[in-house]
């Protein structure tokens, strides 16, 4: 886009009026995505041998050793039972599973055994969130046209980017991955609240850039930090997750039937194993490091060339070092002691924390030569 210094009012009010609009249909996209978890499929354990079946409380019958044939006694959760049968190999090896599912296979949301009524509330929801995208990307557009510059030079126009890029981030993971649907209400939800904080306590009007941002490096500084941001948060989604169903797991084993922060066993049930969202996040963050250190550098190089210098540890600058450095140290904690699960999750938080203040924090109460927030 090239600089301009005319507003075009009526681009400005359409972006505004595609940005409500998208919010409106997200809500939409939300209510119908708790309605499949609500009615979604039940979460039945897959387990891996017979001795583990019977101690989750199942009956395993086989016809003997040369048996093709496993059937599974699974109690319901309204009191009943369902049997199901399964081919597989006969012996103590053989793999056991509930709902029909093989234990490579993912659960939740989308899966199979999913109800109808559950199946059609969220591929509604995925059409629902298809369209507020596009209405949302359209208000994008509009606003860096009503200005005829990239639009994301300041605070709003960065957060309305961000939830952009969080959506986009999990439709593409759903058109490349099977059964992720179930990551569509925590986006959604977040993606709502980021518009929310964007359009009532970040908004600013359709203005030009100060002289410090016209270059061709706010394309790829900025774009690409949008991109890690997004990424970055749907690592934060899965490691929340996993946290909530391995203390869930725990608690089942116990003997206790709620979950973590009270809430019903039933709603964990719907989510895949924990292992999946632990694996899920370590290779989102692994992915997204060499983009954040990229973001880095061509920051320092944009640096450079408004202001003379590479880096004067500005605090937008710092604090983006402290959160590289974070990120580093989560995956090397990964790739050489050896860190998983619990311990593993909580460095990633600390890490997105990091990045959640030099998103916030640092543009808003702090003062430096990267406060453009605009408000």
């Amino acid at each position: 886009m090239q600089l301009a210094s005319a507003v075009d009012p009526q681009l400005a009010d359409l972006s505004n009026k595609l940005i409500y609009s998208a919010m409106v249909v997200y809500t939409l996209a939300m209510f119908a995505h708790m309605i499949e978890w609500t009615f979604g499929s039940k979460g039945a354990v897959a387990v891996r041998s017979k001795e583990q079946a019977v101690s989750l409380g199942e009956t395993v019958a086989t016809a003997g050793k040369k048996a093709k044939k496993v059937t599974v006694t699974v109690a319901g959760a309204g009191g009943g039972t369902t049997t199901l049968t399964r081919t597989a190999v006969a012996g103590e090896g053989a793999t056991v599973v509930t709902s029909g599912r093989g234990a490579d296979e993912e659960d939740g949301p989308g899966a199979a055994g999913t109800s109808e009524r559950a199946d059609l509330a969220g591929r509604i929801a995925v059409s629902l969130t298809v369209l507020a995208a596009l209405l949302h990307a359209g208000g994008i557009v509009t606003r860096g046209l009503s200005v005829s510059r990239w639009p994301w030079g300041n605070m709003y126009e960065f957060s309305c980017a961000f939830a952009f890029a969080m959506t986009a981030a999990y439709l593409v993971l759903l058109a490349t991955r099977k059964n992720v649907r179930w990551l569509g209400l925590p986006v959604v939800l977040a993606g709502l609240l980021t518009l929310g904080i964007a359009t009532t306590v970040l908004y600013t009007d359709s203005e030009q850039l100060v002289p410090a941002l016209h270059s061709p490096w706010l394309a790829i500084h900025v774009s690409t930090a949008i991109f890690c941001g997004g990424a970055f948060y749907a690592a934060f989604i899965a490691t929340l997750l996993y946290l909530g169903k391995d203390s869930f797991d725990k608690r089942m084993a116990a003997g206790l039937t709620t979950g973590p922060l009270g809430t019903s066993a039933s709603i964990w049930r719907r989510l895949p194993a924990a292992s999946t969202f632990d694996k899920l996040s370590y290779r989102i963050n692994a992915l997204v490091f060499p983009l954040w250190t990229f973001t880095i550098i061509a920051g320092a190089i944009w640096a450079e060339a408004a202001w003379g210098k590479y880096w004067e540890w500005d605090p937008k600058e710092t604090w983006s070092f402290i959160t590289w450095v974070a990120y580093a140290c989560y995956l090397h904690a990964r790739a050489t002691a050896g860190w998983k699960g619990r311990k593993a999750a909580y460095l990633a938080l600390a890490a997105f924390a990091c990045w959640l203040f030099n998103y916030y924090g640092v543009n808003i109460f702090v003062t430096g030569k990267h406060s453009y927030a605009g408000i």
